[in-house]
């Protein structure tokens, strides 16, 4: 790859593809982008699809302050089988014929709207101990794992095909939309495991403005414009109220001075 002679930096919209880390994600971007500074604002598991929002260059310095507090995704549940990942990559432990009518899905999905306590599943990032519980969990192990708090702004049941249940999802941060399939099944007096996740919006961005991480690389290899999919720095910030600064501000300020930021204390986007 040819050596840039200026790091790149800003915010790079992956549609990400099935089987891969987020990790993966980061180690490829870092590659187009020829940058070690490459992060990520939230993990998506390596079954799931969808928006992954990557940091490049300086825009790395950014992702405490873009943690999303809503996302939105579609999946699917198969119906008739557990597993101990909780979505058809896992091994079976369970399996049954049982399926509840369209009205009783329906009905249930009321009941998980809004705050609603949920219990993380093992196989995820969470860390109990100092340790990943996916960690613990791949080692054959089990820890007790207490329920949190999260918030499901939207829940709607598009619909069922043959063994499969068909949702959207709007939730807070913190959600696991494998343990949110698990719950409704148990509460529809039935068993199911997630066959589909895809992230569809983020931190304010849309899976629509994502591309895919293999036509970024095709770009490279072909010499074409791989930078114009770099979105600005300060893009998904725009929850952090504005000041500019000009003049003598903009020198004092820029030289370690404080400056009357106009509004009440809290993160401030400085502009010269």
């Amino acid at each position: 790859m040819q050596q840039t002679q200026k790091e790149v930096s800003g915010v790079l919209l992956i549609d990400k593809h099935a089987g891969a880390t987020s990790h993966d994600i980061v180690n490829k971007v870092r590659r187009v982008y020829n940058t070690r500074r490459v992060g990520h604002t939230g993990t998506l598991d390596p079954m799931a699809t969808g928006l992954l929002v990557v940091l490049v260059g300086r825009a790395a310095k950014a992702a405490e302050y873009l943690v999303a507090d809503t996302k939105k995704y579609v999946a699917t549940l198969r119906l008739g089988l557990t597993t101990d990942t909780e979505d058809t990559t896992g091994q079976v432990l369970t399996a049954s014929d049982i399926v509840p009518s369209r009205e009783q899905v329906v009905s249930v999905c009321d009941a998980f709207r809004g705050k609603i306590m949920q219990t993380p599943p093992m196989y995820s990032a969470l860390k109990i101990g100092g340790r990943k519980l996916v960690d613990i969990a791949r080692s054959g192990g089990e820890v007790e794992r207490q329920p949190r708090e999260i918030e499901i702004f939207e829940l709607e049941f598009l619909g069922a095909r043959n063994d499969s249940w068909h949702f959207r999802v709007m939730c807070s941060r913190g959600t696991y939309v494998r343990s949110i399939a698990r719950d409704i099944a148990k509460m529809c007096g039935c068993i199911a495991t997630v066959d589909m996740i895809r992230r569809t919006q983020t931190n304010g961005f849309t899976i629509k403005n994502a591309v895919k991480l293999d036509f970024l690389e095709n770009l490279v290899n072909n010499g074409g414009d791989f930078k114009k999919y770099l979105e600005p720095i300060d893009s998904g910030l725009g929850d952090i109220p504005v000041v500019n600064l000009d003049g003598t501000a903009a020198t004092l300020y820029k030289n370690g001075g404080f400056v009357e930021t106009g509004g009440a204390n809290g993160l401030r986007r400085v502009y010269s």
